[in-house]
């Protein structure tokens, strides 16, 4: 809208915590950005991580979940994956804004003598870095048009009050007054507990928390509660007596069965004209369109026969770890109608050393495995659980189960294929025995062992088909070559290459020297291919990732009517389970909707 008259400046809308942490912005942040884009704006997305981290490059997934990546390959929180998979955009590093990043700028600036003998403050040097870093990164492309958006939604991370938050919480407050009113909008989202003795909604939580944001220079415009139920009249008039917030701008975010949606509840309630209300943009906005998430949301359920996927992973103890595979894996499923079950796989329990320690837990994960209609290997760092993946290839590829190894995934089906068919019994990558007389994948010439943040092979990078009568290149459409995002060190030994394809693999992808494999495939198996990128990181719900499309496929036995249509099927999701470990999932840090798990020691 913002060519011929449309909007004239760049509108901000910023989404706040409080209370506790883990309520859900990242999603309700998309869900707002999905309202605005149906009333005809564009979005972009900004994500601001308090942490001294540079990136999340460096994070255990453990820590803070997956690692998102991004085209220009920008390590970020897993939450711009959100963004761009809602909005249907491409973000870029600077779209995730941290203390560290922040501070090296400073600090860089400060070293060139720009600051020209001044003392280096948090304010206003921080806090004016800050907001200089918004106002530049607002004004990016990211839809595919050309000129800047019209309304950029800003995440804070964090709860209100850390201590970590504090610089940007001061040059927020100072960047609502900089832009003016009627350019700034201030969402808090925060929590309404229900006490189980009393019944009761609760909101004196709510109420210190705006207080708390108030006392930092920052006054909310709406309130987005987070609670089971939807608020009782009489909770709203008072939440709107002590918060100074219109009882009309008082949205409830009540537990829903998926996260499709909250777009629909936030429009119900009329977020859309509060938020258009305080940006003065009700002149030139539509009426909202949602069919799109209507139709998806109001056919969610009905989808009974299920497809059982195993994933077998070092980080299956926090299923936010793997949330784009699973968000790639329900894109799949949902668009050929079936019910997405993942079962669980900690790949060290499929280990020789578990079956001696414990063999419950042993046979516990080997009858999920052979129970499951598919198997994916996802990429990962360091020994543990190696072989158990290993294990779990070999089985894949004897008893003829559909396979997708993902970059880790795709080296341990090349090391697999060189242990048993070739009888290379020490066949290993160098990552996990430096010393193997059969390296298949070694370190790669421009990585770095002493400095491992940001110093692998990032971002998006082309692969061409070497052949075009394979199941990845029809999968992908006849294209001579596609661009997939990546993220590892390693690579498959090209010194191996021909001995490998002599036996009877296949290296249908490579990069433009030809020396880097990028596909893997066994021509002669219903469905087992690797892949060194990481096609989950542009999957979206209407457009399901080609790789991940033919693993559900083959599991359900579909790949062939996929194959001969030579294309992916575009229609938007059409159906979707809504339940996670068999209960009602809530939209706040779901790691995807619309899954049934099952797992192996751990919860999932």
């Amino acid at each position: 809208m913002n060519k011929g008259g449309g909007v004239k400046k760049m509108k901000y809308v910023l989404v706040t915590g409080g209370v506790v942490s883990g309520l859900g912005k990242g999603v309700t942040a998309s869900s707002i950005g999905v309202l605005l884009k149906a009333c005809g704006f564009r979005v972009t997305s900004i994500k601001i991580d308090p942490y001294l981290n540079t990136d999340a490059g460096t994070m255990s997934p453990f820590e803070h979940g997956e690692v998102f990546v991004l085209d220009d390959g920008g390590e970020v929180d897993l939450d711009l994956g959100n963004y761009e998979r809602f909005l249907d955009i491409k973000l870029t590093r600077d779209n995730n804004i941290t203390t560290g990043k922040i501070y090296q700028a400073v600090l860089d600036k400060e070293r060139r003598g720009d600051y020209l003998g001044k003392t280096v403050q948090v304010v206003p040097h921080i806090t004016d870095a800050i907001q200089e870093w918004i106002e530049r990164v607002a004004m990016i492309p990211v839809d595919g048009q050309p000129g800047p958006a019209d309304v950029c939604v800003i995440e804070l991370g964090g709860t209100i009050g850390d201590i970590e938050s504090m610089p940007f919480t001061e040059a927020l407050g100072q960047f609502s007054y900089r832009v003016g009113a009627g350019n700034f909008c201030l969402i808090h989202v925060s929590l309404v507990p229900v006490l189980s003795v009393v019944g009761e909604q609760k909101t004196k939580p709510t109420q210190h928390s705006v207080r708390g944001l108030r006392s930092l220079g920052l006054t909310p415009n709406i309130l987005a509660c987070r609670s089971t139920l939807a608020l009782e009249e009489n909770v709203k008039k008072k939440l709107s007596q002590f918060c100074h917030v219109p009882a009309e701008n008082i949205i409830t975010l009540y537990d829903v069965s998926n996260i499709w949606h909250l777009p629909l509840l936030l429009r119900d309630q009329k977020a859309h004209e509060a938020i258009l209300g305080a940006l003065n943009l009700h002149g030139i906005a539509r009426d909202p369109n949602l069919k799109e998430w209507t139709s998806r949301a109001e056919l969610c359920d009905m989808l009974l026969e299920p497809v059982r996927i195993a994933i077998v992973g070092k980080y299956t103890g926090l299923s936010d770890s793997y949330l784009s595979l699973l968000k790639a894996l329900l894109h799949a499923s949902v668009s050929l109608r079936k019910k997405l079950v993942v079962d669980w796989i900690p790949a060290s329990d499929l280990e020789d050393e578990t079956a001696k320690e414990n063999p419950d837990v042993y046979k516990a994960a080997w009858k999920l495995l052979k129970g499951s209609d598919g198997v994916l290997v996802p990429g990962g760092f360091g020994d543990r659980g190696v072989e158990g993946k290993i294990l779990a290839a070999k089985y894949a590829r004897e008893n003829r189960i559909p396979f997708l190894g993902i970059c880790l995934g795709m080296q341990i089906a090349v090391i697999e294929f060189a242990r048993s068919i070739l009888g290379l019994q020490d066949a290993n990558s160098t990552e996990f025995d430096p010393d193997t007389k059969n390296p298949c994948v070694i370190f790669m010439p421009e990585g770095s062992k002493t400095h491992l943040g940001g110093t692998m092979r990032l971002g998006s990078r082309r692969t061409y088909f070497q052949v075009m009568d394979c199941k990845s290149a029809k999968l992908y459409g006849n294209r001579g070559f596609i661009d997939e995002r990546h993220r590892h060190r390693y690579e498959v030994n090209p010194d191996m290459v021909s001995r490998l394809e002599d036996a009877g693999i296949s290296f249908t992808g490579k990069d433009e020297t030809g020396q880097r494999m990028e596909i893997v495939e066994l021509p002669n198996h219903p469905y087992y291919i690797g892949a060194q990128f990481h096609p989950e990181f542009k999957s979206r719900p209407g457009k399901p990732s080609a790789l991940f499309l033919g693993l559900v496929a083959a599991a359900c036995g579909q790949l062939d009517s996929l194959s001969h249509a030579h294309k992916i099927p575009n229609g938007m999701a059409k159906k979707v389970s809504l339940y996670q470990n068999g209960n009602a999932t809530k939209f706040a840090k779901i790691p995807a909707d619309g899954i049934y798990s099952s797992c192996n020691g751990v919860h999932a």
